[in-house]
């Protein structure tokens, strides 16, 4: 399996944000996690990346303490995943919409807010941050599907999280709305905040820092944009991905 900032992160020693030891996960009777074990560094952008169905979503439920395990361990932020004390430190977007679409805005940032123990400002902040500060007393059902993914984003921000866990949060939007969400994942990127993105899109792995490439369960990769493009001799990141999945293929059937 090719590693790059990987090795990086145990070499010069520090706590990593996210820490996946052997996971293994079954789900509907099948294995939905392999034993997977990978380190993710802080203050990174690293995109989860791979098909539908190859167990992105069920990494991303074990990360935030959601999900059943079969076996394993997985550490965030130096805690056991779903520890009490994560739920301010952590955030999730999850693919859908999690918002109540018959409130405004605001209200629905506020209504966060006040769960996480947070003031009013920390949801006209969040609100800000995600550039809805106009549309703050709309109500949600009247929006885009796009701004709702901005209303699901301020949601899990109002907190101010260490590590924000992203669940495919571009499916379904337009290229324009993609490219200001991801710099708005960049900004918080470079504010100090850990961001775990998932996407089935190739072209969205240049946004991030770091590569996690999956297929059934199973991590192929832990790499760079740069480092995939070398190690295949592919300029394209879709090309570059099916080239790891030929190779490994080859390998287990060798």
């Amino acid at each position: 399996m090719m590693t790059s900032s990987n090795d990086e992160l145990i070499r010069d020693r520090a706590e990593p944000a996210i820490s996946v030891e052997n996971l293994q996960v079954v789900r509907g009777g099948r294995p939905a996690i392999v034993d997977l074990s990978v380190q993710i560094a802080r203050g990174t952008i690293t995109g989860l990346l791979g098909p539908s169905g190859c167990g992105k979503t069920t990494l991303m439920r074990a990360v935030v303490g959601t999900q059943i395990v079969a076996s394993g361990t997985v550490t965030v932020l130096g805690r056991p995943a779903g520890s009490a004390d994560l739920r301010r430190r952590v955030g999730y977007v999850t693919q859908d919409a999690t918002i109540y679409r018959d409130l405004r805005v605001i209200d629905n940032a506020r209504y966060f807010a006040a769960l996480y123990g947070c003031d009013a400002q920390a949801a006209e902040d969040a609100i800000a941050a995600v550039g809805l500060t106009d549309h703050r007393t709309a109500l949600c059902d009247s929006l885009s599907g796009g701004q709702r993914t901005r209303v699901s984003l301020a949601c899990a921000l109002v907190s101010r999280p260490d590590l924000l866990v992203l669940d495919e949060p571009t499916v379904g939007l337009d290229p324009v709305l993609r490219v200001d969400l991801w710099e708005q994942f960049d900004h918080l990127a470079r504010a100090g905040t850990t961001l775990l993105v998932s996407s089935h899109v190739m072209d969205e792995a240049d946004h991030c820092g770091d590569l996690l490439l999956m297929r059934e369960g199973r991590l192929l990769a832990h790499t760079t944009p740069t480092r995939l493009r070398e190690d295949t001799g592919c300029s394209s990141l879709e090309e570059a991905f099916l080239s790891v999945i030929r190779h490994t293929t080859a390998a287990v059937t060798s």
